[in-house]
């Protein structure tokens, strides 16, 4: 009951030596970091760039932007025959560049958004230059930011594999994997004036109408929230690779 009315918060559980009169122990949690305003990414990416070949023929080349990628993110997209790039979370649009994307992807990663300046601008960045652009997870956050949006932190996190979520270009609902304790807030029922043009949510929880994929109308660029690589979770959200493939041709047609 209290943490369903009070929502998520730190937590210590105790035994054997270290217990102690309950003062000491409630300081010891209360001396726990925080999430909010904690900027993490940077220290769980990857120090060294480094590649992931296609399997099969290479049909693109993708920098990977590093904010905590799980695995089989990259594995999803070299299946695609996508060579991918992941660079660290400090890479300047310079070193993105540097490998010649024909598309950027920005990863999942810990921590509250509204630190992540540094993402934030080389986001900018790559949405000034109209790459292909597709974001999972902390990446949706860091789009939202990039397009002028907010970022809150949720009263209960998404966690799971059986999150019910909306694609509202589709019209279907797909079930999908969730570890995020913030959220975007942008406007669900209007497409919104931005400085990279028109933009929209895409993807909507249907449990409390969080906001969990965005769209830009005028650039190749959009993102969600959750884990289509399921690793552990469904797939029935894998086709958003495909997604990101056909906006990669499409900069090509």
């Amino acid at each position: 009951r209290h943490l369903r009315e009070r929502g998520a918060m730190r937590v210590g559980i105790f035994s054997g030596n270290v217990i102690a009169d309950e003062g000491t122990l409630l300081a010891r949690v209360r001396q726990a970091p925080e999430m909010t305003g904690a900027d993490l990414s940077a220290e769980v990416a990857t120090k060294e760039a480094y590649v992931v070949p296609a399997i099969g023929t290479k049909r693109f080349t993708v920098a990977a932007v590093d904010l905590g990628i799980k695995g089989m993110t990259p594995h999803r997209m070299a299946e695609r025959g996508i060579e991918v790039h992941v660079l660290p979370a400090t890479a300047s649009l310079e070193e993105v560049y540097a490998v010649n994307p024909d598309g950027v992807f920005f990863s999942n990663g810990p921590g509250d958004p509204s630190t992540a300046d540094h993402p934030v601008g080389l986001m900018r960045g790559v949405l000034e230059r109209s790459t292909p652009l597709f974001g999972i997870c902390f990446g949706n956050q860091i789009l939202g930011r990039a397009l002028g949006f907010g970022t809150y932190k949720l009263k209960y996190g998404h966690r799971g594999i059986n999150q019910p979520v909306q694609d509202r270009t589709t019209g279907k609902v797909e079930v999908t994997a969730h570890n995020h304790g913030f959220a975007v807030d942008a406007p669900l029922e209007r497409v919104s004036d931005t400085e990279f043009g028109r933009a929209e949510v895409s993807h909507v929880c249907l449990n409390d109408q969080v906001v969990e994929g965005l769209q830009l109308l005028d650039r190749p660029a959009f993102s969600v929230q959750y884990h289509p690589e399921a690793a552990a979770g469904p797939h029935d959200a894998a086709y958003l690779f495909d997604r990101f493939v056909s906006l990669m041709e499409g900069q090509r047609a």
